[in-house]
């Protein structure tokens, strides 16, 4: 099987696993506890939930993007 056929290498793949565990680790950060009508939770609006999560994710998205776009270098034989 010839390589050269493949649109992503291995460093697209790697790349592309690394940027969807920074997603997942991004929604992660986003979740918490949550409020009820009887229960009142002032820590979902803290910074950690309102701000570095969604950077998180973005950041994450943004280098997906990157992982697809970039183009694998030629081996030379």
């Amino acid at each position: 099987m010839d390589k050269k056929n493949f649109a992503f290498d291995r460093t697209n793949f790697i790349l592309l696993a690394v940027s969807m565990a920074v997603v997942i680790i991004g929604f992660i950060l986003m979740a918490g506890d949550s409020s009820t009508a009887e229960n009142y939770n002032p820590e979902i609006f803290n910074a950690m939930h309102t701000k570095v999560a969604p950077i998180v994710c973005f950041v994450g998205f943004v280098s997906m993007i990157y992982a697809v776009v970039r183009k694998p270098k030629d081996k030379k034989e």
